[in-house]
């Protein structure tokens, strides 16, 4: 890793570790996934958060993460889109629990997949708080001599994503199975329907309070 400037390597995976191991916004959305719709939705919430920060990784190899750090406008503008996006998931949440006829909610067919596949990762582009986590914790383990910083960037950016999925996915598993029971009354599902639906309004919220530091 020396050759690509990258210092530190195996403390950066430490931190990566560690860093995964706290619940934050994505492993709540993920348990909430799992919990309330089952091991397949898990997966693909997972998968979903994963591609949306991939997204954020390769626009800071190149600094146009870099814009929201310095723009106000353009912090605002994709906080306000993030914000409305998560409440409107919210509501869509709510509206299906009250709806539900069958006597279990799970991941039947492609399509659904791909629908909380997208979800995870359009949550997770929108949330201008990812673009400037990466641009505050990865530089400080590439060497200012790099010769191709983009590339360390790149492989850095990497490393923490596969690091954090494969916890990611331990959590959707473990939640998954803990919670198989309940999905399999239609009340239970109904009311882990609504605590997914009051999660996603609570981090729309949370998103815009945030301010640009």
């Amino acid at each position: 890793m020396e050759a690509l400037g990258i210092g530190n390597f195996y403390m950066f995976v430490t931190a990566c570790l560690m860093l995964n191991l706290y619940p934050g916004p994505d492993t709540m959305y993920i348990i909430g996934r799992s919990v309330s719709q089952g091991r397949l939705a898990g997966v693909a919430a997972v998968l979903g958060i994963t591609s949306g920060g991939m997204v954020h990784g390769v626009l800071g190899c190149f600094g146009l993460s870099a814009i929201l750090a310095v723009s106000s406008k353009a912090f605002l503008a994709l906080k306000l889109l993030g914000c409305c996006y998560l409440l409107y998931q919210a509501v869509q949440m709510f509206r299906t629990a009250s709806q539900l006829a069958d006597t279990e909610i799970r991941i039947q067919d492609h399509n659904s997949f791909f629908r909380i596949y997208r979800q995870g990762a359009v949550t997770n582009i929108l949330n201008p708080k990812v673009a400037l986590f990466f641009l505050a914790f990865i530089p400080q383990f590439i060497s200012p001599a790099a010769a191709n910083k983009p590339l360390a960037f790149l492989v850095l950016t990497v490393t923490f994503m596969t690091t954090g999925t494969l916890w990611c996915l331990v959590v959707a598993l473990a939640a998954s199975k803990v919670s198989s029971r309940m999905r399999s009354s239609k009340r239970c599902s109904q009311w882990l329907l609504r605590i997914n639906g009051t999660l996603f309004a609570f981090l729309g919220l949370k998103l815009a309070m945030t301010d640009i530091q």
